[in-house]
């Protein structure tokens, strides 16, 4: 037992980094950075335990990626965070550290952990170099110091520290303010936290994506029910009869949906918007495509293609193709010549051909968003 453990802070929502993808989410080769930042850390030292924070909505989808992590759920700060990690860790000692922080040198960590003994936190600063100037004068810039993380704390004084209501940017910070022992010891300069996506530009070291590219199907079938609205693919189909479902039953977008989830290994819509929650009871298909887009793209992909197949002895579908195309292409921000609508009967044959109701069959294409050719 090494009794230290390691917290890694992914919960933010990157508002600051303003592009689609959230940083936590950049694809290094094939892993995301927050597992990319686990993996260089933990190559380092062997923790006890290892915590990382996610977003409620990005939690079960984290949980795809290993086993050997706790995952948890943070809070609207960083320190909510800590204080939800800290209640998953009983060792002695708790290293903690955030994600956009990715090039941790082996060093820092390990001058971290052999000082664990010497006070209540030990944090890993650097000097300043520039003139500086706080309220409009100059003071001396050897008395100035960058704190950086990771932090080590003795995990009992870091849970005492933050007991209260105050707001610290760092667990140092939290632990000085209850007059604990800080040791301040040499940073890295190569320890340079991403906040802004010019920030890449810095750390040019850090591979590009893979090239790879990612397919999901999707599939849903719905039976018909008389004197309600229909659509399909977001649009108002001119019959007195409609789909039966909880939601809309807009069978198309719902076939998007899982093809969307299938080529990102998320699961499915169930698993989103389940049938058994009030709140999705004739909820327009159209609001959950728009939240599944957007969760595909701030977890690391961009949309490439979407193959649609309609089954469907009536209503007629030619009739509507292109208002559909131009209808899914807007709700998935993609050129509408990337989305390509096939439509056929079922010959009379069963369910469908007996026109009881729509069976749609979706092909999706991502890849990972491509922040390299961005900078």
């Amino acid at each position: 037992m090494s009794n230290v453990s390691l917290v890694i802070l992914c919960a933010g929502n990157s508002s600051r980094f303003n592009q689609s993808a959230k940083k936590q989410w950049l694809r290094v080769n094939n892993d995301p950075i927050w597992l990319y930042v686990s993996k260089k850390l933990t190559s380092y030292y062997s923790f006890d335990k290892i915590v990382v924070t996610s977003s409620k909505n990005e939690l079960n989808y984290m949980k795809n990626f290993c086993d050997n992590i706790t995952f948890i759920e943070g809070g609207d700060t960083r320190q909510k965070s800590i204080k939800n990690a800290l209640k998953q860790i009983d060792s002695d000692f708790v290293m903690i550290t955030d994600v956009a922080r990715v090039n941790i040198p082996s060093e820092v960590v390990t001058n971290l952990i052999n000082s664990k003994n010497e006070a209540d936190c030990i944090v890993p600063v650097l000097d300043v170099s520039d003139t500086v100037i706080y309220e409009n004068n100059t003071i001396n810039r050897d008395n100035v110091k960058l704190i950086q993380t990771p932090q080590l704390s003795n995990t009992k004084i870091l849970n005492q520290a933050l007991k209260t209501d105050i707001e610290f940017t760092d667990d140092s910070s939290a632990i000085k303010n209850i007059h604990g022992q800080i040791k301040y010891i040499q940073g890295s300069i190569k320890s340079k936290k991403i906040t802004f996506f010019e920030d890449l530009e810095i750390i040019k070291e850090l591979p590009s994506p893979s090239n790879n590219f990612f397919t999901g199907t999707g599939f849903d079938i719905h039976p018909f029910e008389n004197n309600k609205k229909m659509l399909l693919g977001g649009i108002e189909i001119d019959v007195d009869y409609g789909f039966k479902a909880h939601s809309d039953g807009d069978v198309l977008i719902h076939s998007v949906i899982d093809a969307l989830l299938g080529a990102i290994g998320a699961g499915d819509i169930g698993e989103f918007f389940p049938d058994t929650d009030e709140q999705y009871k004739g909820v327009d298909s159209k609001i959950l495509l728009k939240e599944i887009v957007q969760f595909v793209k701030n977890v690391g992909y961009e949309i490439i293609n979407l193959d649609l197949t309609i089954i469907a002895q009536k209503p007629k579908i030619n009739p509507y193709k292109q208002e559909i195309k131009s209808k899914i292409a807007d709700l998935l921000k993609i050129e509408k010549q990337f989305v390509n609508i096939k439509a056929t009967t079922a010959e009379k044959l069963g369910f469908i051909g007996r026109s009881e109701g729509v069976a749609v069959q979706s092909v999706a294409t991502v890849k990972y968003y491509d922040w390299k050719k961005q900078i």
